[in-house]
């Protein structure tokens, strides 16, 4: 079911009256408006229109909401009492429409995981896989703590990546604010003066005056070309198959962050096999989606292989080793905890060790980055200033002789 906002006219007072609805799509929507007695103006579904839905879910949303349910659950309140008291103290609207329907949906008989289900936006195969094993098994309450756990470590480690990026940007963003000062005040200011004075460039400050130049008058050119291949580079990567794969390797194998983005990978991978196992889903179900979970299409590929090893009657352990893009600590922990019989809690800790690299290689990076920026930084503005300086002293030299 989705959701619509409509503005309708009351058919006996005449009176517009706004508000939403839900509907399978618009056409369903408008009718059931005339059934109630409106004539519809607009239906529009949630999320559409000229900017976009203004109210979303975010990972924050759903990581409070998982929480505060297993809370409820594990306290010993009723699913449906749980639902409706964590809807009353959501603050996202778009989070609080959809517990508000979760819950409609329980009170009408459907299960908890049908009821998620409807939004797989919001709620992916793991978290919905996590729901039916809870709700078979008894222990929704334990299967909804992992999910939160797990998705605060996600959230918590792409921070940490994102946040490693962040100085390199403004580093970045400093360079090429300098370097178009320097080329649209003082580069020019060279150009007049080396004019006036009847002598010819230098070739380095030549170049530069014709890049200064070039800029100057096709500027728009530039910005429009710029905006057209990241435009470009973002269709093909979310929205073309070739596109995805490309994008996927080249995060596999892009120097210095290609192996920050391995043990990312396996440490979802182990790190989701071991939920999925301890709340009770069959190993093959839990390979599969723990290879789902990894978002990388060059990465799923290649553990999808080992699908078939797992029907063949052979253990998780041998199905993973030699395999490409597998960190050789998870088929090693596989193999230990078959034997122990304790395979969930094996992965998870093959899971934290990688977990513990990562946070490392990215302290590591970002201590590792700031040397390198700055290098280039003065190289480039070494360039400019070497253009535009050095032109200067020769006019002042060739004067006072």
């Amino acid at each position: 079911m989705k959701r619509f906002n409509y503005k309708a006219k009351e058919k006996e007072t005449g009176k517009i009256v706004k508000g939403n609805i839900q509907a399978e799509n618009e056409q369903t929507a408008g009718r059931l408006l005339i059934e109630q007695g409106y004539i519809p103006q607009s239906v529009v579904e949630e999320g559409t229109g000229l900017f976009g839905n203004k109210s979303r879910v975010t990972g924050k949303d759903r990581i409070m909401f998982t929480r505060q349910l297993s809370t409820l659950i594990g306290a010993g309140l009723p699913l449906a009492t749980s639902l409706r008291t964590v809807a009353e103290q959501t603050q996202g609207k778009a989070m609080k429409a959809i517990v508000e329907e979760i819950l409609t949906n329980v009170e009408s008989g459907k299960t908890l995981y049908d009821s998620f289900s409807q939004y797989p936006d919001i709620f992916n195969g793991v978290y919905l896989a996590l729901i039916r094993a809870g709700e078979t098994s008894g222990t929704l309450d334990l299967a909804l703590k992992r999910l939160a756990d797990q998705e605060e470590k996600d959230a918590a480690m792409m921070s940490k990546i994102k946040g490693a990026l962040v100085y390199p940007a403004i580093i970045l963003v400093v360079i090429i604010a300098v370097l178009a000062f320097m080329m649209v005040m003082v580069v020019p200011q060279v150009k007049d003066l080396y004019e006036d004075m009847g002598e010819e460039l230098p070739g380095l400050t030549q170049f530069l005056v014709n890049i200064s130049d070039f800029f100057g008058a096709f500027w728009w050119l530039v910005l429009l070309i710029v905006a057209a291949i990241a435009g470009a580079i973002w269709y093909a990567v979310k929205k073309t198959p070739v596109g995805r794969r490309i994008s996927d390797t080249f995060k596999l194998n892009v120097p210095i962050f290609g192996g920050l983005f391995r043990k990312l990978y396996v440490s979802r991978f182990a790190r989701t096999a071991e939920m999925m196992l301890a709340t009770g889903v069959p190993m093959l179900d839990s390979v599969k989606i723990a290879i789902d979970a990894t978002n990388n299409v060059v990465v799923e590929s290649e553990y999808s292989k080992s699908l078939e090893t797992i029907k063949g009657g052979k253990p998780l352990s041998e199905a993973l080793k030699d395999r490409n893009y597998m960190l050789p600590l998870v088929p090693q922990m596989a193999s230990i905890g078959e034997e122990s019989g304790k395979i969930d809690e094996m992965l998870g800790k093959a899971a934290q060790v990688y977990e513990n690299e990562l946070d490392e290689q990215i302290n590591n990076i970002s201590t590792m980055i700031e040397p390198i920026l700055m290098v280039i930084m003065a190289g480039l503005i070494g360039v400019v200033v070497g253009g535009t300086l050095l032109p200067i002293y020769s006019l002042v030299n060739s004067v006072a002789t």
